[in-house]
């Protein structure tokens, strides 16, 4: 049984006793993995899924967060972590590359939960991920996980929701299997990612696309190169479907639905 697929387990068992909110205390551990080493077949499978090249030198600039992706799941399959694993919705991810990151390094990874906040739909927690070389952080990264519940929150304008669309620069059909595909690859086996029903057990109506693999079919298809990233999830991508990507050439790009629902925003610099 692999770490992951444990931490699912443990985390899926303490849910129904999880009280999510934005008051509430979380753990402050640190999480480090001294010397890493990437696995090469590994990283080639994640670039096929995603549509990078493969065998390059360094890793795309979203790997890394495949390889924090198990501590992450520790933290918060933990007994102290307030929010329920099962369910939550990764809503955004800020990546800084400070320097190069070969295939072929060796690093230290570091993970801790930097805070929780409210949001219009329920809880978000903020994981912070940091991969370093030789004594410096050369990436680095703050996801933030939605737990969703009854708020007294007032709704909030979603973020660019009404902007013009950006030139469209492909149309992707996505297959039912690519969260199974993804999961496979990235090791995270959310149920409403997988199928249908156990994505219905969480209120979607049919399996989403990780967040994840969205940002990195994004940049992959655009061949961005830049030394941050960050991108916002707006609105799930039901499975199957399809999606338009836009780019402006400004390092802006996204992804819109049906009736140009924006599910995706994001930006390189």
């Amino acid at each position: 049984m692999t770490d992951e697929l444990l931490y699912l387990i443990t985390g899926a068992l303490r849910s129904p006793f999880k009280r999510p909110s934005p008051e509430a205390d979380f753990p402050r551990t640190r999480l480090v993995l001294p010397g890493i080493r990437i696995d090469l077949a590994h990283v080639a499978a994640y670039e096929r899924i995603c549509g990078f090249p493969t065998g390059e030198t360094g890793l795309p600039v979203t790997y890394p967060h495949v390889l924090g992706f198990p501590p992450a799941m520790r933290l918060m399959s933990a007994r102290a972590f307030p929010l329920p694993l099962l369910g939550l919705v990764h809503t955004s991810i800020d990546i800084v590359r400070h320097a190069a990151v070969p295939a072929t390094g060796e690093y230290r990874l570091a993970v801790h939960v930097e805070g929780l906040a409210p949001h219009r739909r329920g809880t978000e927690a903020t994981v912070v991920t940091e991969l370093a070389a030789g004594g410096d952080v050369v990436w680095e990264s703050r996801s933030t996980y939605l737990a969703r519940h009854h708020t007294e929150r007032p709704a909030e304008r979603r973020e660019r929701q009404g902007s013009p669309p950006l030139p469209v620069v492909a149309e992707w059909r996505l297959a039912g299997d690519i969260g199974r595909r993804y999961g496979a690859a990235s090791g995270d086996r959310n149920p409403i990612h997988l199928h249908p029903l156990t994505a219905r057990l969480f209120g979607f109506p049919r399996a989403i696309a990780h967040g994840m693999w969205t940002v990195a079919r994004c940049l992959a298809a655009g061949g961005f190169a830049g030394e941050r990233v960050r991108a916002r999830f707006l609105a799930p991508v039901l499975l199957p479907g399809t999606v338009a990507y836009g780019a402006d050439g400004s390092g802006r790009f996204e992804l819109r639905g049906d009736g140009g629902r924006l599910h995706l925003v994001g930006e390189v610099s």
